[in-house]
């Protein structure tokens, strides 16, 4: 059985690409640039905040990337002020925890949202008590799809990673968990298309956060 389900966090536990979007607008608009639809905010977040504002800069028409460290300075002083605004758990989320806590089930969260504003995040929207472990984007490292993070998490908990369940909502959460050898369970409520879930060889796709107890059972 498994022993440890290791979540990423935007897309898959909290429904953030509005409060995304909203911030790198405002750090668009403010240096001269066109605001981006919800929709390309999806297929810009992933891949830590750098990159969302880089993609964000680049559909704006700065391609050259002129403007690209003013707009990461206003999107982070924005997040720095409030980062949890109109950020909430997804439906069944909260209860889907509590439940896998309720069977001593290890649960932590690997994102590539900067470190110290995801524990602020986490803190915030869940408290101090559900996740045994979390870690944010600190360096090349721990960013993913690199399975170092998924593996420091696995060896502090000491369960084996063939124990572990990734659980996400995009090609690099994917790709981190079986680039660390765990059991991949892509969803299909968060930011990307079923099929990217499917063309990244998630070994289960699940569409209600509660059918990931089928594992527990």
């Amino acid at each position: 059985m498994k022993k440890l389900v290791i979540f990423d966090l935007d897309g898959t536990l909290v429904d953030s690409i509005g409060s995304i979007a909203s911030a790198c607008n405002e750090a668009l608009v403010k240096n001269g640039l066109e605001e981006r639809t919800i929709e390309e905010y999806k297929y810009f977040a992933g891949d830590g905040a750098l990159e969302l504002v880089k993609r964000a800069v680049y559909a704006s028409g700065d391609t050259d990337y002129q403007k690209l460290e003013r707009v990461y300075g206003v999107y982070k002083d924005i997040f720095v002020k409030d980062c949890t605004r109109g950020v909430k758990p997804f439906e069944n989320i909260n209860r889907l925890l509590q439940e896998l806590k309720n069977k001593n089930i290890k649960l932590a969260i690997l994102s590539n949202k900067p470190h110290e504003r995801m524990l602020y995040v986490v803190e915030k929207i869940f408290g101090n008590n559900i996740f045994d472990m979390v870690l944010g984007y600190k360096n090349e490292k721990t960013k993913k799809p690199s399975p170092y993070g998924a593996l420091l998490i696995a060896d502090n908990l000491n369960i084996d990673p063939k124990d572990c369940i990734y659980v996400g909502d995009t090609d690099t959460d994917m790709q981190t968990g079986i680039n660390a050898g765990m059991y991949t369970v892509g969803v299909t409520w968060g930011f990307r298309e079923k099929q990217e879930l499917i063309d990244n060889k998630a070994n289960n796709i699940i569409d209600n956060p509660m059918d990931l107890l089928n594992y527990f059972i």
